[in-house]
């Protein structure tokens, strides 16, 4: 099988340097090989060790979900980017967040801009998905419960005395469907509420919720 055929068969995943040393494993250079790959643009790098299918392979690409839990890991998809996902807010390309227990990041790549925030467990471990993407793609991404504690806890400056407050931050401010809100499940935000930071406006924002 030539290599072109073999990068089409894992090009939905993305590609690690070692996947890409395994599959060149006849080559006697094999990183010379990759280092071609790349300049004939049937890889695209995302970040060191990491690719994806270039555009010159003319096939399937990991979804950028997908990417966010390998650019940076343990992490999963979270705040705006899981609101969207889940269809809680109006969909926003700008850059894919995502909650991680390592120091916040951002890589700016060839495929986007991805923002890692820390999270500290216990609280971090609560409220993720294993969330289908397409076919063979699977996420971690945040409930949409857990995506929104998470942008109430690393928001700067943010605090909620109110329920009226908190309300208008959801509807007003992060423009959230007022209907999916009342879908939420308030038991399981409470779970996870003792581990939290901002615990007092979390609290409140759970009073919001329950009262739309």
């Amino acid at each position: 099988m030539v290599i072109e055929d073999q990068l089409r068969k894992h090009s939905q995943q993305p590609l690690t340097h070692q996947l890409l040393r395994s599959l060149l494993h006849s080559f006697k250079q094999p990183n010379d090989k990759i280092h071609k790959l790349l300049r004939d643009g049937l890889i695209t790098s995302v970040k060191k060790g990491l690719y994806v299918a270039g555009p010159n392979l003319n096939s399937g690409k990991p979804e950028p979900l997908l990417l966010a839990n390998h650019i940076l890991g343990p992490s999963y998809v979270s705040m705006e980017t899981a609101l969207a996902y889940h269809g809680f807010i109006p969909e926003r390309v700008y850059e894919i967040a995502s909650a991680t227990t390592k120091a916040s990041r951002t890589f700016k790549t060839t495929v986007g801009t991805f923002t890692y925030t820390k999270i500290p467990l216990p609280y971090y471990s609560y409220g993720i998905q294993r969330c289908m993407l397409k076919q063979d793609q699977y996420a971690m991404v945040a409930s949409p419960a857990k995506a929104i504690c998470d942008k109430v806890i690393t928001t700067s400056g943010l605090l909620f005395r109110s329920k009226k407050s908190a309300a208008q931050f959801l509807i007003e401010n992060m423009r959230m469907d007022e209907s999916k809100l009342k879908e939420l499940n308030i038991k399981e935000m409470e779970h996870w509420l003792p581990f939290a930071q901002k615990r007092e406006s979390l609290h409140v924002l759970l009073q919001a919720i329950n009262s739309l």
